[in-house]
């Protein structure tokens, strides 16, 4: 599409130029810039920022860099085009002098800018020099954004500026292995895609998101797998919704039968308080709705001592053991004390150089719904401690290094005639917090039980919408056009309107054709849903939204599009 426009701009320019003919310098620059223009102001998503970490992923600033492409590369100085360099020609930057220095291997000098520095190849993919993913050469769609970083002289930082739905085909198949099918590939694209869309508070000013797993795992155009690629793409710009905001849409590894609610693994970020407030939509849920709540401890322990059925009884860590001899459990929570006691959930605090006596026993003082350790105390012959949190608890009781993988976990002790102990084992299920959605429970529910990924994603998050993202319809703060394409797969949807202001219509444009949406200006009745399915197409549809002309200035509609279901027994 995009080498089509480039041609038939110059052809426009200079229509006697035939195929065989030597097109001007000047002409072809013209229609570079046409093209990145049009590269620029027609995203086909939301555009998201990446830091772009290390080969360990250890930092995310640097003092040198070379970016390469493997078709023609432009280079900016922030908006302002200034060279170009062919296939796998590399453009070295440098800081020197709070300006950026840019030369070719050879040592020659291309230009000194102020920047940000901007690469961009629209007819192929752009890569890090010495940067590696998945053991092989890094490489990236979009733009790569070199940016100063505010905090360090000399440094600056490397940037993906991405759409978000070509962000996602390098993120789901490194988060999920794609022969867990391709439904379960979609739970996951629409679980990451609420991810990236959610605000959060940005640990770097210059980019939204990092490419490790500390927000997701993105390796990149590199990794990409047509499966997930597929999973993408027949989910977009579809989100979990819950009372018209985007889902926390958390997921882990393996749930282990249970998972677990939001309130009783993670803290309030900001006051730490512990267990935080719950999200209705992330509450503790059984397999088999038959299972009771594992809250008490002989249940947990008849839970996690077993193997009932359940959705992702095919992990590896649905169920596992862990033992310790007391020396070596001692050793651990000796080794491991201070570093969680700063994280602030144990009590009384315990700093490093501080002693610990001899431990007596594990003691677990709360559990929640899914069994899943709340407190415990860690029992000394002279002390007391209370750990909150499953992660805190995890990486204190190490064993053989590693952390627990996860908290779902009952522990049986073994003493001498005398009474001292000896011994203490792990009986535990799952793997990761366990909240939201179990992967290999979703891989389970999309090859063996055939559930479409709607399916799996309402079984996880309760009482969820599936949509477009929801936006406000106004003439102010350019509201008055908005535009949003996502994938159905049974041309079925509609559109929910919340007319709080009791507008009589707005218009739509839905797939190429113009339509007038009336409203019923009742105050009873202000959340309406139209169904727009008799408009639609199978797969990607595309939908603009206009403030109609007629209507009054001050007001606005909020609205998103339902994906819903053909047949009610599919849900």
């Amino acid at each position: 599409m995009k080498r089509a426009l480039l041609l038939l701009l110059i052809s426009l320019i200079c229509p006697c130029v035939n195929a065989d003919s030597i097109v001007p310098e000047a002409t072809m620059q013209i229609a570079r810039e046409a093209e990145i223009k049009a590269y620029y102001e027609n995203p086909k998503s939301e555009i998201v920022r990446v830091g772009i970490g290390d080969s360990s992923f250890n930092k995310y600033d640097y003092d040198n860099a070379g970016i390469f492409a493997d078709s023609e590369m432009l280079v900016f100085d922030n908006k302002d085009l200034i060279t170009s360099a062919p296939a796998y020609k590399t453009v070295n930057v440098k800081l020197s002098s709070d300006m950026f220095v840019l030369t070719y291997d050879n040592g020659e000098v291309i230009d000194q800018i102020k920047g940000p520095v901007k690469f961009v190849c629209t007819q192929g993919r752009l890569g890090v020099k010495n940067l590696k993913r998945v053991g092989k050469q890094a490489f990236y769609r979009g733009e790569i954004e070199i940016t100063k970083y505010n905090k360090k002289l000399g440094r600056f930082h490397i940037v993906n500026v991405i759409e978000v739905e070509d962000y996602l085909k390098g993120v789901v198949p490194n988060e999920m292995p794609v022969h867990f099918g391709l439904e379960a590939l979609k739970a996951q694209s629409v679980a990451a895609r609420n991810y990236v869309l959610s605000p959060r508070v940005k640990a770097y000013d210059a980019f939204d998101v990092v490419d490790s797993v500390a927000s997701q795992v993105y390796f990149g155009a590199g990794s990409e797998k047509d499966l997930g690629t597929r999973a993408v793409e027949e989910t977009e710009g579809i989100v979990a919704l819950y009372n018209w905001d985007l889902i926390l849409a958390q997921y882990s590894s393996t749930a282990g039968g249970y998972t677990e609610s939001f309130a009783n693994v993670f803290s309030d970020p900001k006051s730490k308080v512990f267990p935080s407030v719950s999200k209705p939509y992330l509450i503790a849920k059984p397999d088999m709705l038959s299972q009771t709540p594992l809250s008490v401890e002989e249940d947990a322990s008849a839970f996690y001592k077993s193997k009932p059925d359940s959705y992702d009884m095919k992990s590896p860590y649905f169920r596992w053991e862990r033992t310790w001899t007391k020396d070596e459990l001692q050793k651990a929570v000796a080794s491991n004390l201070a570093a969680q006691s700063a994280t602030g959930f144990v009590h009384p605090a315990f700093n490093k150089g501080d002693k610990l006596d001899e431990i007596v026993k594990l003691d677990v003082k709360r559990r929640g719904e899914s069994g899943k350790i709340i407190e415990m105390e860690i029992v000394t012959k002279s002390q007391t401690f209370k750990i909150f949190k499953e992660l805190v608890i995890r990486r204190l009781l190490t064993n053989k290094g590693k952390a627990l993988p996860s908290a779902n976990v009952v522990f049986e002790h073994t003493f001498d005639d005398n009474g001292n102990l000896v011994s203490v084992t792990a009986f535990g299920g799952g793997f990761g917090h366990g909240v939201g959605l179990s992967q290999y429970g979703a891989e389970f529910m999309a090859t063996e039980l055939k559930m479409p990924y709607e399916k799996i994603l309402k079984h996880y998050y309760t009482g969820i919408t599936l949509g477009t993202k929801p936006f406000i319809l106004s003439p102010v703060n350019n509201q008055h056009i908005v535009s949003q394409s996502f994938y159905t797969k049974d041309k079925h949807a509609e559109l929910v309107v919340d007319n709080k202001y009791q507008l009589s219509h707005f218009l739509v444009n839905i797939n190429g054709k113009e339509r007038d949406i009336k409203l019923s200006k009742s105050f009873f009745n202000r959340v309406e849903k139209i169904d727009i399915s008799k408009y639609l197409q199978k797969g990607r549809n595309t939908i603009v939204f206009y403030y109609p002309e007629d209507e009054d200035k001050s007001k606005g509609l909020r609205i998103f599009a339902e994906i819903i279901a053909k047949d009610d027994d599919l849900f």
